[in-house]
């Protein structure tokens, strides 16, 4: 199982960036998926999930109304869509897929599957 995550860079504050994450292995069609993210000298932390049919999505207060989490099943395949990022944005985000089928949650330790992280700079 592998999922790997593209579309990072270096913007400018008030710029849009998206996030793609290809999963390979399984099918993912049945399981939440999400991302995470961790900037230098922080904690790793939520970011959006996304449930298997897109029915049910959730943001962290930091993001909502400025992120968008969507997921093509047929590809596989999770996207970020960041607006309006700020420098606070900086991080290396990571998607994930949850273990069990149907359950969405924020909790980390539900997400078994980790993809290599994707660098993402926002300048001020």
């Amino acid at each position: 199982v592998q999922l790997q995550a593209f579309g990072g860079g270096l913007v400018q504050a008030g710029e849009s960036l998206r996030l793609s994450c290809a999963a390979s292995g399984r099918t993912f069609s049945g399981y939440t998926m999400g991302w995470f993210r961790q900037a230098p000298g922080k904690e790793r932390e939520f970011v959006a999930v996304i449930s298997w049919n897109g029915a049910i999505t959730v943001y962290a207060d930091s993001v909502k109304g400025r992120f968008t989490i969507s997921r093509d099943n047929a590809k596989n395949t999770v996207y970020l869509q960041m607006s309006s990022l700020k420098p606070e944005d900086t991080a290396v985000y990571s998607c994930v897929s949850e273990s069990v089928i149907g359950r969405v949650s924020r909790i980390q330790a539900n997400y078994a599957y980790w993809g290599q992280g994707t660098q993402v700079t926002v300048s001020s």
